[in-house]
């Protein structure tokens, strides 16, 4: 669980309605349906419209990661590899073909099966230096609607305060309707802003983070695995994959 997500949506949120307590103001004037189906449903498709499919469902999923970190343990990668690299060295690259079977991680069980099968260290390392950047390509494009939602939620802000006009300005005979109409207005910007400056933008840049790492901690996997094929010594190997500990 990441707690400084959560702590932070919640001090964000207690200040905004803080705010509004303090100015006086009534914290049910806030909610507003129509404001919120303007921005929200307006920003969306938005998104949908700009994005590929297999890009906003994965975007969609990857935002769990804001508040449940995915597990990457660097100490982990680098124990892991110094054993395989111990265990080439004494026994042979065939004697990995055991932790093949048990791998789970596609990326890993694809490296470690060329390094079985004896394909040469320079291919091994450019295949999976290729899966990376198939990788990051896409999981940056999948971060990106969160972006574009930052950027399109402000706009749609705006059109739902332009409503909000429109509507006072049909009833300006009708004083009892007038309130509404801009209560829609106003609450209609601070929605797009606010969920924009709280929520969609910063979602995108935590993401941006993780996936850094992610890329990170192949690429440490593809160095390792290509040292082991190319018979690098074990303790060279920890020397040369320490700088990775650091990430």
């Amino acid at each position: 669980m990441d707690r400084i997500s959560i702590i932070g949506v919640i001090l964000g949120l207690a200040a905004i309605l803080l705010g509004q307590v303090l100015e006086g103001g009534s914290l049910g004037s806030l909610l507003q349906l129509t404001a919120f189906l303007i921005v929200i449903g307006g920003t969306t498709g938005a998104v949908m419209l700009q994005s590929q499919q297999r890009h906003f469902v994965a975007g969609v999923r990857m935002a769990a990661w804001v508040f449940v970190s995915p597990k990457m343990d660097f100490r982990k990668v680098l124990t892991t590899l110094l054993n395989w690299g111990t265990q080439a060295r004494r026994n042979g690259l065939l004697a990995l073909e055991a932790y093949v079977h048990s791998e789970k991680d596609p990326f890993v069980k694809r490296g470690l099966t060329m390094v079985v099968d004896g394909a040469e260290p320079e291919v091994v390392r450019r295949a999976m230096e290729l899966d990376i950047e198939s990788y990051e390509e896409h999981a940056r494009a999948a971060a990106r609607i969160w972006e574009a939602a930052g950027g399109y939620s402000p706009t749609f802000g705006i059109l739902g305060a332009v409503l909000g006009l429109i509507h006072v300005m049909e009833n300006l005979t009708d004083p009892s309707r007038l309130g509404a109409g801009i209560a829609v207005a106003f609450v209609a910007t601070i929605y797009g802003v606010g969920a924009a400056n709280l929520l969609f933008l910063p979602i995108a840049n935590k993401l941006k983070h993780y996936i850094a790492l992610e890329c990170r901690r192949r690429e440490m996997l593809a160095e390792g695995l290509y040292s082991i094929a190319n018979g690098e010594n074990p303790r060279l190997l920890e020397n040369k994959l320490a700088g990775y500990l650091h990430s």
